[in-house]
């Protein structure tokens, strides 16, 4: 649905150049301005552009085995020859402005009149091009809107020129210099945005590090090692790199499928997501236990304990390097709240939780195993003394 829309709104844009074209032509032979004539030939190449515009939206969606990744940077392609032509109208103003014979033959006022109606047409239909480019993230349809909000400009050319002659004022050589400089500047901006795509360094740092974020939200996730994204025309492929502290492939699986899914909700005109993930090697793991108070009791209840304690276990050195109390928001909840807290508890990343209570076939036991999170019983009645024991437990077992 989408694609038949750009390809619409593209055609809109070559029939408007051509009636530019038209009226310019028969405007310059009835008042027989050489600046009119100019600004006709200016529209003419508008309209090449948008011949361009058409034929690379319609190549860059194919797709075929010799062009796996599809052909949408023909799109930045065209926006790039689009700014080389905004380079040549800028010349060809430039020229006519220094070296072209303004002295025009004498003009009715309905002329100038019909000369200062053309200007407001291509400022309104470029504005609409440029905002559907940008809800389609389609760069050609971006520089086609920009390069008609461009020809605002020559068309304001013309009226002064035209203005000029009924007055005897020669302004529109002046306007012209000013003119070519707003051109050559647009004309830049779409030819530096065209190439950063070209040379795959288009994905701002905003994007990057929302990506990162999203996959970050990912339970199952350790670390994300690195993120890779590039566009395409208006679409994005993306690569990432990511631990998870799942060892089962199946579920290594599922989660990366729930990051894919999540990143395509989030971030608009995805076409591809690949997630290389590997398990975790482990020199630290952090638990998880619940307390019954600050006193650091052992909690009887998963999701009735007040707080939670997170230990931090360095495997190498067979220490306690960290450790962390944090408040359970969830635990007055009505109902759910065994869910709710398994939940917050996973956005922390622990590696074990630890319970009086047995998890097993419960809410919080599944969230914690689909997040490859362990779950143990222990009988400890208080926080020192499950240190002691975990402590305990890495002197008799010196392989981890």
């Amino acid at each position: 649905m989408q694609e038949t829309y750009i390809q619409r709104v593209a055609v809109y844009s070559l029939l408007i150049n051509l009636g530019l074209v038209g009226t310019k032509l028969f405007l310059s032979i009835v008042a027989g301005s050489l600046s009119l004539r100019a600004d006709a030939i200016h529209s003419l190449v508008d309209v090449f552009a948008s011949i361009a515009l058409i034929l690379g939206l319609a190549i860059s969606s194919r797709k075929s085995k010799n062009f796996p990744y599809g052909l949408y940077k023909v799109e930045n392609i065209v926006s790039i020859i689009i700014s080389l032509l905004l380079f040549l109208t800028a010349y060809e103003i430039a020229l006519e402005a220094i070296k072209g014979d303004h002295a025009a033959i004498g003009h009715e006022g309905w002329i100038l009149a019909a000369v200062a109606a053309l200007i407001p047409v291509p400022f309104i239909f470029g504005s609409y091009v440029v905002s559907i480019g940008k809800k389609a993230n389609s760069p050609s349809l971006i520089a086609d809107g920009s390069q008609f909000k461009a020809d605002v400009l020559t068309s304001s050319l013309v009226f002064l020129a035209l203005l000029g002659q009924r007055f005897g004022l020669p302004l529109d050589r002046y306007a012209a210099i000013v003119i070519t400089f707003f051109i050559i500047k647009a004309g830049w901006e779409i030819l530096l945005g065209g190439m950063r795509v070209l040379l795959d360094a288009s994905v701002n740092a905003e994007t990057l590090e929302k990506i990162r974020s999203l996959i970050r939200d990912e339970p199952a996730v350790s670390t994300v090692t690195e993120v890779i994204a590039r566009n395409s025309g208006r679409y994005l492929f993306l690569e990432a790199s990511v631990t998870l502290r799942i060892t089962d492939l199946k579920r290594a699986h599922l989660a990366s499928l729930r990051i894919e899914e999540k990143i395509r909700n989030e971030i608009p005109n995805v076409d591809r997501v690949i997630i290389h993930y590997e398990p975790l090697s482990k020199s630290q793991l952090r638990y998880a236990v619940p307390l019954a108070g600050l006193g650091g009791k052992v909690g009887q209840h998963f999701g009735e304990s007040p707080y939670f304690a997170l230990i931090d276990i360095d495997l190498k050195q067979r220490r306690l390097q960290g450790q962390e109390v944090i408040v359970n928001p969830h635990k007055d909840l009505p109902k759910g709240k065994g869910l709710k807290v398994a939940k917050f508890l996973l956005s922390y990343k622990p590696d074990v939780v630890l319970t009086k209570e047995s998890l097993a076939g419960k809410g919080p036991g599944y969230a914690f195993a689909e997040a490859g999170v362990e779950t143990v019983q222990t009988e400890a009645g208080s926080l020192e003394e499950l240190v002691e024991d975990l402590l305990a437990g890495l002197e008799d077992n010196p392989a981890n």
